[in-house]
């Protein structure tokens, strides 16, 4: 019986130990564990089996900063947080599917030999976030009767009624006058260019009332860089490249934005609004793959009235394989297998601007264009 209490004690013991370790190794990582444990006596209504995983865990009453675009919006302050999800900070793909055919454009305009102009890919990887942020903002206003409707979108700062249509209005007079700043920074004849795509983004939201091809809206404002890149490097566009660009970006975003349509297909029936996931419904497969072979045209013809070379048109090959597998194997009727396959376009254009990079270093330059290079540095 002494023998049997004995080894009771020393397990008590072992495991007072053991629990004294993981709050120290605690303490040493987050600086305190006091608010895990006391926040709301939540240490004293749990077992101790509970309390170990709030602790080794997310603590009960603290934000623990997590370096994401959520973390962020999640670790700004409260009045703040509403501002950073209306511009959607914490969602960035809509913010990479709009700079991407800015950096394609800017790739293509490089030198032969040379990387793209990185003050270039900076300048519009700003003005891409502040764009995108208040083409959801003017979304959001338009659609605030509509979002309350639908599950997905009833929790949107101006729908759930955290920001009011004033105080919108207010925050996309910022975001506008600083992506103004941006663009002013460009020649001339980008700042017009960039200008004249201010009337796709304030009528984009509305296309879904009158049509069922709001998605060809969209690409049409969302590929708008596939030419201002090219015109803010060379001061002019070259529409042998542009356009044909342009055109496979405005096919890119029938793509994805159809599978991401479909995610919503049932609350927009109900709701009264158009899209192409319902215009085109158990043919989707079938026309996205119309587009693809649209998008994979405008590429090879970009690539070769741009001179280039053997890299690049493997990142086409590259692409063509990613889309042929997203069409195949998307169930369009499973939301987040469409989100998981929607999101993945963002792999598909950084694989495409890679391509554009390498392909561009892999030429060589002309007399002329040595030519040019020396003129400029003298």
């Amino acid at each position: 019986m002494m023998i049997f209490r004995l080894l009771t004690l020393l397990k008590h013991q072992a495991v007072q130990h053991n629990h004294a370790a993981q709050l120290s190794t605690l303490k040493w990582r987050h600086g305190t564990y006091a608010t895990a444990f006391c926040q709301s006596g939540s240490c004293l209504n749990k077992s101790d089996d509970l309390k170990q995983k709030s602790v080794l865990g997310h603590s009960y009453g603290r934000r623990f900063f997590r370096l994401s675009p959520a973390g962020i919006v999640n670790a700004a302050p409260v009045t703040v947080q509403p501002y950073l999800k209306l511009m959607r900070l914490d969602k960035p793909i809509g913010t990479w599917l709009l700079y991407l055919p800015c950096a394609w454009s800017i790739g293509l305009a490089a030198d032969p030999g040379c990387l793209p102009d990185l003050r270039m890919l900076m300048l519009f990887s700003v003005g891409a976030l502040l764009m995108r942020g208040a083409g959801c903002t003017i979304n959001d206003m338009w659609d605030k009767d509509f979002d309350k409707k639908v599950s997905r979108t009833a929790t949107r700062p101006i729908a759930s009624g955290e920001i009011t249509q004033f105080q919108a209005l207010v925050f996309l007079g910022g975001q506008l006058s600083l992506a103004l700043g941006v663009l002013l920074c460009l020649n001339y004849y980008s700042i017009a260019l960039g200008a004249a795509s201010l009337s796709l983004v304030f009528t984009y939201p509305l296309m879904k009332r009158v049509t069922y091809w709001p998605q060809f809206v969209l690409g049409l404002t969302f590929n708008w860089g596939a030419l201002l890149g090219w015109s803010a490097v060379m001061g002019s566009c070259d529409w042998s490249v542009c356009l044909p660009l342009y055109v496979s970006g405005v096919m890119w975003t029938l793509i994805y934005d159809t599978i991401y349509a479909h995610q919503d297909k049932a609350d927009d029936l109900l709701v009264g609004v158009k899209s192409t996931a319902l215009r085109l419904q158990e043919r989707t497969k079938l026309w996205l793959s119309g587009f693809t072979g649209a998008m994979l045209s405008g590429l090879l013809l970009a690539g070769a009235n741009a001179d280039q070379t053997l890299p690049y048109y493997c990142a086409v090959s590259a692409v063509a394989i990613h889309l042929a597998h997203q069409i195949y194997s998307v169930d369009i009727n499973r939301p987040e297998d469409c989100w998981k396959k929607f999101a993945s376009n963002r792999n598909l254009g950084l694989l495409l601007f890679l391509g554009i990079v390498t392909g561009n270093l892999w030429k060589k330059r002309s007399d002329e264009q040595y030519e040019r290079i020396l003129n400029s540095v003298s």
